[in-house]
């Protein structure tokens, strides 16, 4: 609704002006945040949430608005296009040529990481008497690693030994193996708690058979057609078009963004011969979008019910904490050649989570409303501590 002002100003406030207005002030916050985060070492996608959740109390505590939404309409294909870049980018990094490289060693410690926290955070909550919708959920997202501080981290500390090499390997994967679990979990989840189970299994299979078929239908074309139009140097033009018919057609047809998207960026990559140029085009876009992701994220909690979910949040921490550890000694231990060198708590140095947990979140809230009060605020808040201490924790792991 627009805001009124006196009669005799020239001044026409509409939504749309509004909106335009925030995104430009959303923009030139997110530079503070980079100023911020350089000087402080704290993680700008922190500083980001933090500055969504202020946000939100404004609108909920001082305006008394708690129905409000940032941005309006315009919030929801925001987060879904910063979604898909980063699925999209996600997929390239799964090339026949990485997974040689990545061995043995690091697909069994990232698969047993992956396994057991899942594994441990969804029967703890369970055991404790959580919804079984919001013990799935849960155990689906603490599956995702923020590969950016993990990276960082060991780049700082100027190592090159095997523990360093197999935490990049890591997490160079352990994204795209995250939306894969979260896909496989929200299907099964309709089809559990769905009156009409044959319905409710048809939509699951669609939703993560139609994502393979449309992801493929896209990637094909795009592989052949990238480096072709141009000499071999695509432009923003084309990297673009790529994401909207992701995004768009994902949500036309009910399948799994996340999932298409990933698709997509992996043929792209193991098919095109140009294909670096595409993703770097689209590298280059991503961080503004992702401004916008994180402010919306930190402005949809609902802070007047924080108070329901803060035990929540410090079980579901140290659930995850406890799967982290448990799968990298369980990993560590299966590679019986490698025990000597690699620490067996390695597990707590992939506790670093962000934008993809957070993403999951979103899409779990949107699949699960009634349950959008608790799944949504648990993951935010985690998020932030876990990239707080995430790189206090593999530089201990690196100098173990």
């Amino acid at each position: 609704m627009a805001i009124e002002l006196p009669h005799w100003l020239p001044i026409e406030l509409t939504d749309t002006s509004q909106n335009v207005v925030l995104m430009g002030l959303i923009l030139s916050v997110s530079i503070l945040a980079n100023i911020v985060a350089s000087r402080t070492q704290v993680p700008r996608i922190s500083i980001l949430v933090f500055v969504g959740v202020i946000i939100a109390f404004v609108q909920q505590v001082l305006l008394g608005k708690q129905d409000a939404r940032l941005l309006n309409e315009l919030s929801e294909p925001l987060i879904q296009l910063a979604l898909v870049m980063v699925a999209f980018l996600l997929g390239s990094e799964l090339t026949t040529e990485r997974l040689k490289n990545t061995g043995p060693l690091i697909l069994i410690i990232s698969l047993c990481v992956i396994g057991a926290g899942g594994l441990i955070v969804g029967t703890g909550l369970l055991l404790l008497g959580f919804p079984l919708v919001v013990a799935v959920s849960l155990a689906a997202i603490s599956v995702a690693t923020d590969p950016a501080a993990v990276s960082e981290t060991v780049r700082e500390n100027g190592s090159s030994n095997l523990r360093s090499r197999v935490l990049l390997g890591i997490v160079a994967i352990d994204d795209a193996w995250g939306i894969i679990v979260f896909g496989l979990s929200m299907a099964v989840l309709q089809w559990l708690i769905s009156n009409n189970g044959q319905i409710a299994l048809m939509h699951a299979l669609w939703e993560l058979g139609g994502a393979v078929i449309v992801g493929t239908l896209i990637g094909l074309p795009a592989a052949w057609l990238t480096g072709h139009l141009q000499k071999g140097k695509p432009t923003q033009a084309e990297a673009i078009a790529l994401i909207l018919l992701l995004g768009g057609l994902s949500s036309l047809l009910g399948v799994s963004a996340l999932l298409t998207s990933m698709i997509a960026g992996a043929l792209i990559a193991n098919l095109a011969s140009h294909h670096k140029h595409s993703f770097r085009e689209i590298e280059h876009i991503e961080w503004p979008f992702l401004v916008f992701f994180f402010v919306l994220s930190g402005a949809s909690i609902n802070l007047l019910q924080l108070d329901d979910v803060v035990g929540l949040t410090a079980v579901y921490i140290l659930l995850r904490l406890a799967g982290r550890t448990l799968g990298g000694m369980l990993g560590v231990a299966l590679t019986r050649r490698k025990q000597d060198t690699l620490p067996r708590n390695i597990g707590l140095a992939l506790t670093p989570q962000a934008g993809v947990a957070i993403g999951m979140a979103l899409l779990a809230a949107e699949r699960f409303p009634e349950l959008r009060e608790t799944i949504l605020p648990v993951v935010v808040a985690s998020t932030i501590i876990f990239e707080l201490a995430g790189p206090i924790l593999v530089r201990h792991v690196l100098k173990s």
